[in-house]
């Protein structure tokens, strides 16, 4: 299982910048002004944490846990997925906010067998076009009775989609695998019987919040 630190090395040039501004503005005299970086500093690691939830992880069976940290933004049923799955399938949009945890996990035990990357605009998060719009970055899971999709897609804010994972590798559910940089969202793409278990306006935990039941 990939092991990440609590502060994830991305954010690493974030906090250093910011911690070596304000030392430099401190050290010229500008004490107050250094508190604004030395701030930014503070929220970076803020940002950038990565909570250790290995021993938390559901142990059940056919379920699919949220792949990230935030709100359940819509829960849309038969959507018509052409990329990877090839057909119809319920489509729950999570919204991530700059002070939700933005590390990413696999909604289930699997093996990555389609990924793609596509760049784009930075439109809001919570608009409803982002998915087709904006910068995102895909992977297909095929699991042991059904196969998933999972959509990070860039924000605003969001620059950058970070991926840990290749094609091919295997995931376990809850295994992190990726991140979004600053405010994003984060769509799964399931088919076949499913009881879904959220609803609009729903808090999600990534690896933690059970999302969904497989008939």
């Amino acid at each position: 299982m990939l092991k990440k630190p609590i502060i994830l090395p991305e954010g690493y040039p974030f906090i250093g910048v910011s911690v070596l501004l304000a030392i430099l503005l401190a050290y010229f005299g500008f004490k107050h002004t250094a508190v604004v970086p030395a701030v930014f500093a503070v929220y970076f690691c803020y940002f950038f944490r990565c909570p250790r939830r290995n021993s938390k992880i559901p142990e059940e069976k056919d379920i699919i846990v949220s792949p990230a940290d935030g709100t359940v933004m819509s829960v849309v049923k038969d959507v018509d997925e052409e990329m990877f799955l090839g057909e119809k399938c319920w489509k729950i949009t999570i919204f991530l906010s700059v002070f939700n945890v933005h590390c990413n996990r696999s909604p289930m035990e699997g093996k990555i067998t389609y990924q793609s990357y596509t760049q784009g605009k930075f439109l809001p998060a919570y608009k409803d076009s982002v998915g087709f719009e904006n910068e995102r970055g895909a992977i297909g899971i095929k699991g042991e009775k059904r196969s998933i999709l999972v959509i990070l897609i860039a924000g605003i804010l969001a620059r950058r989609v970070v991926s840990w994972k290749k094609l091919g590798d295997n995931l376990k559910m809850g295994e992190l695998y990726g991140m979004i940089k600053f405010g994003s969202c984060t769509e799964i793409y399931i088919p076949g019987n499913v009881e879904i278990c959220v609803k609009k306006g729903s808090k999600v935990k990534g690896g933690l919040s059970i999302i969904g039941r497989l008939k």
